[in-house]
């Protein structure tokens, strides 16, 4: 390889990369936005951070708060503060751990199940719209290119 073919390439590489931070900037501005949404359509008063921690007890639920705070990477007392409010509104409940007289397992309500599922379908309803266009194939090469993103990136700081 010679010197203009490697500036050329490390300038393609440096500019698709900058691509994809302008890309990231966009789809975190997105995915907050949709956060909000969802929270809100669950309930008026539901934050977005509420709303993940509550589709996290439903697809992995009951939990113990301790658990929550691990899988989450949030203190406990934010984990304490957003699970008081899901009880508040009737979303979550508290058990007697059967392992653990001590301590406590939280899961989701049948009406937080109901709702999630409803704000699920109506997502899914709308990614089928948006990637409409899209073949199975460029949809499956999307899907296995982000998956892999998000393996190389677990774990990290950035």
């Amino acid at each position: 390889m010679n010197a203009s073919t490697s500036t050329s390439s490390t300038s393609t590489r440096t500019d698709q990369l900058q691509r994809l931070e302008d890309e990231f900037g966009l789809l975190v501005r997105r995915v907050r936005r949709v956060l909000w949404e969802r929270a809100r359509t669950i309930h008026p008063d539901l934050q977005p951070a509420t709303y993940l921690l509550m589709a996290h007890l439903a697809a992995h639920g009951p939990l113990r708060a301790t658990a929550i705070v691990e899988a989450m990477d949030i203190d406990k007392g934010a984990i304490s503060r957003q699970l008081h409010h899901l009880e508040e509104l009737g979303l979550v409940r508290r058990e007697p751990d059967p392992t653990d007289g001590r301590a406590t397992l939280v899961e989701v309500t049948d009406e937080a199940v109901r709702r999630l599922g409803a704000v699920r379908e109506n997502a899914r309803g709308r990614l089928e719209r948006v990637l409409a266009d899209w073949d199975d194939a460029d949809l499956a090469l999307f899907v296995d290119g982000l998956a892999r993103y998000n393996r190389a990136t677990s774990g990290s700081p950035d």
